[in-house]
């Protein structure tokens, strides 16, 4: 038995950095998991620090247009997700969690510093404005340098967010009580030290951007991202490491691939995945990538069932980008003042975003979840394709918000006149744009939680890495679905832009609606798609089947 083993002085599936059983006294815990959280902490505050103000640092210090500047910061967050799939890939299969954040941790740290550097070297930004409308844009030497920042910076971001929660996790031995319920706490503690990161790079770091200049802004991410990788570092004694596991993408490769080279061969069931597991007589020798086992099969039939409520959750990520790009546009151009003397950031009105959310989470917990049981007869209130539903139906909400704002500002703009001063302040409240960063904010806290519970229940026990993936990958189409979008709008309105650099003369509101109306088909597509799903537990029952009985080395 291994639990007493795991009791004892040492660990049975765990070493320490010099490669030896871990011992429980010297390694793991709380102290290193803080040096983990440490680090992740000043990873939210960096990108976030980055991303939330980006666009006005495009518009404004760079000089490009509103729909180029809105399509950098959505590819810029799209593939910082997307390239999570990738830092897990390279953790699961080749260098360990440990390294992985090491290595890319220092990758993110180079692309802040380039980012830093080229807000005070003069001849890497374009001169400013003359008079506030004769300004030249960013040259191709800049551009690179800039797009350089960004990309390093986002290919650290992802690297490094894909193996934070798992490396932290490992700190903690599951088969001891104690441990384990340390280890819940660390979770709890991880999402607190997230949402306190993004809180503080919304409001404090903005300010300074905004306040003593975007190199003190930047050079504090830069910091921030150094002192987190030291602390990491210095925690290495400590840390419990464990062997690597491969990487459930592998698994779903080989699956199809083995089954498209028996693609003409017949079988009864006629399910196309099924014939990766059929042994062809006349192979004497086969390797993975030839023969899968019935549970590797079954286990990637079950990821492809999800594949609808996957794509049909993507759009809201595409609502979700328009909160970090033209929402901040729109109030970079109305009254941002408190009393007489201060001024919000634009930017700063994303704290509304992440109010809401944590906001939401208790009141959906205390008040929602009771309601919803005695309703619904359901022990969890909703279920996750619920919350998924809901979040689905407020980003709705949000665009149409949004269009109504957006139409108020513009009657406001040409009442008073200034239709062709693009930095004209527009005597309207900023306090108005509050609506669309709450709706989609509460959105984020029911699918957000919706999508993690739906992914970690229905994805096998064997592919517990790949719910994150799932996950992420509908954050980065999100975004890469915005910037599309953003570019077929741009060049299909060009004689009457939707989109233009002077929002006062743009139609941003028929954006917004045509938003609302793509979400609300998407919103009834994911409807059909969520009747049609049957959740694991309940198909395996009817079937009267459980994976975990499948015999690992069974083939047909």
């Amino acid at each position: 038995m291994s639990l007493p083993e795991a009791q004892g002085k040492t660990l049975p599936d765990a070493w320490d950095y010099k490669g030896c059983p871990a011992e429980r006294s010297k390694t793991g815990g709380w102290i290193s998991a803080a040096m983990i959280l440490g680090g992740e902490a000043m990873e939210r505050l960096t990108t976030l620090g980055i991303a939330v103000n980006l666009v006005t640092y495009l518009t404004g210090t760079m000089h490009l247009g509103n729909a180029t500047s809105a399509n950098t910061v959505t590819n810029f967050l799209g593939t910082s997700f997307i390239l999570c799939l990738l830092g897990g890939f390279i953790a699961d299969t080749f260098l360990g969690r440990y390294l992985t954040i090491a290595i890319f941790a220092t990758v993110q740290a180079t692309g802040v510093s380039i980012l830093t550097i080229s807000t005070v070297v003069p001849s890497l930004r374009p001169p400013k404005c003359v008079d506030k409308t004769d300004c030249i844009p960013a040259d191709g030497k800049q551009l690179m340098v800039l797009y350089l920042a960004l990309y390093l910076t986002a290919l650290g971001t992802g690297g490094l967010k894909s193996s934070v929660s798992g490396f932290g996790s490992d700190q903690f031995d599951d088969t001891d009580p104690k441990e384990r319920k340390q280890m819940l706490n660390f979770f709890n503690w991880f999402f607190f030290l997230i949402s306190l990161g993004a809180l503080c790079a919304v409001t404090v770091l903005v300010y300074i951007q905004d306040s003593l200049g975007r190199e003190w802004g930047y050079g504090i991410c830069a910091c921030a991202i150094v002192l987190g990788l030291i602390v990491f570092l210095s925690g290495t004694r400590r840390y419990r490491f464990k062997k690597l596991v491969g990487s459930p993408l592998t698994q779903v490769a080989t699956v199809f691939v083995s089954a498209w080279k028996k693609r003409h061969v017949k079988l009864p069931s006629d399910v196309f995945l099924d014939k990766a597991a059929i042994k062809e007589l006349e192979v004497a020798k086969v390797n993975k990538w030839d023969l899968a086992t019935l549970t590797d099969v079954e286990e990637v039939k079950m990821v492809v069932r999800m594949i609808p409520i996957w794509a049909t959750t993507i759009i809201f990520w595409t609502v979700y980008a328009q909160m970090t790009t033209f929402s901040v546009s729109q109030a970079t151009t109305m009254d941002r003042h408190i009393g007489k003397s201060f001024r919000i950031p634009a930017a700063s009105l994303t704290v509304f975003f992440v109010g809401s959310i944590l906001l939401t989470v208790p009141v959906y917990d205390r008040i929602i979840v009771p309601i919803a049981r005695k309703v619904l007869k359901h022990p969890q209130g909703l279920t996750p394709l619920r919350r998924i539903g809901v979040g689905l139906v407020l980003s709705i909400v949000a665009m149409i918000a949004a269009a109504l704002t957006e139409k108020k500002r513009l009657r406001t703009a040409r009442l008073h006149g200034l239709t062709d001063d693009p930095t004209a302040e527009i005597p309207l409240s900023v306090f108005w744009l509050v609506p669309q960063f709450f709706f989609v904010g509460s959105g984020e806290a029911f699918t957000y939680i919706g999508q993690l519970d739906f992914f970690l229940r229905e994805c096998p026990k064997g592919m517990k890495t790949m719910s994150t993936g799932l996950f992420l990958s509908t954050l980065s189409l999100g975004f890469f679905v915005s910037s599309s979008l953003v570019t077929i709008v741009h060049k299909v309105t060009v004689n009457k832009p939707w989109l233009a650099d002077n929002l006062n003369q743009g139609r941003l509101h028929d954006f917004y609606w045509l938003l609302a109306i793509l979400s609300a088909l998407n919103f009834v597509i994911y409807l059909v798609c969520a009747r049609w799903y049957v959740y694991k537990d309940r198909r395996l029952a009817d079937e009267g089947v459980e994976l975990g009985e499948v015999d690992e080395r069974s083939f047909h």
